[in-house]
């Protein structure tokens, strides 16, 4: 059973939220709260896997109470939710330490299926979003990007390039490993020295970083 935190200012949200995930046998939402600040409390009364934040709330905003959630010695999972796919604050809540970014609007059932997968360790986003964010960080200073992002890709092993390759792409975990002959867990442990190597903090940062060196 998967522990969901609904964490939204507004109410409706999280009673639509709460009645979508109580239909699927393997969720249960554990608690609700308005604002980042009493997410956290909740987090810490009630020990959810998965919490569910809105960015843009009173008190503490999704952004401030992820950075927070994702310092606990145990933390949960974190998936940012909004209802715009070219939200400013999108990037800065992916460098905070969010595993996950869904629009309001997305159909239940991938809701429910970015839970699991984000539960299970795999970061999921909304294609569109992720699109969106490589358009709109990518329109200036091309070249310097490109070089850098040229110069932290040769830092990788000629395995982490392919499975950076792979991740630029939108491949899946499973994808990554059932393409390059892979066992899923070895295909984790490389997305993790990806992490240290290129000094990102999640996959979508990896995907900006191939189609800054024109890789994708």
């Amino acid at each position: 059973m998967i522990r969901v935190l609904i964490v939204d200012d507004d109410p409706l949200v999280r009673s639509g939220l709460t009645m979508i995930l109580g239909g699927s046998p393997n969720l249960a939402v554990v608690a609700q709260a308005a604002d980042g600040s009493a997410g956290l409390d909740a987090v810490a009364e009630h020990r959810p896997d998965v919490v569910l934040i809105d960015i843009r709330m009173p008190v503490m905003d999704g952004i401030e109470a992820t950075k927070a959630l994702v310092e606990l010695d145990d933390p949960p999972k974190v998936i940012v939710l909004t209802t715009f796919d070219a939200d400013d604050y999108v990037l800065r809540a992916l460098a905070a330490g969010a595993s996950g970014f869904l629009l309001k609007d997305t159909a239940p059932e991938a809701i429910v299926e970015a839970i699991h997968k984000v539960a299970d360790g795999e970061p999921m986003l909304s294609p569109s979003v992720t699109n969106t964010l490589i358009q709109q960080v990518t329109t200036q200073h091309a070249p310097e990007r490109s070089n850098a992002a040229l110069e932290r890709l040769s830092r990788l092993t000629e395995r982490e390039h392919e499975v950076a390759l792979a991740v630029g792409r939108g491949l899946s975990n499973a994808e990554i490993a059932q393409e390059l002959f892979l066992s899923v867990p070895t295909v984790k442990a490389h997305i993790g020295r990806l992490f240290t190597k290129l000094d990102v903090e999640n996959r979508v940062q990896i995907a900006l970083c191939v189609h800054d060196a024109g890789l994708s």
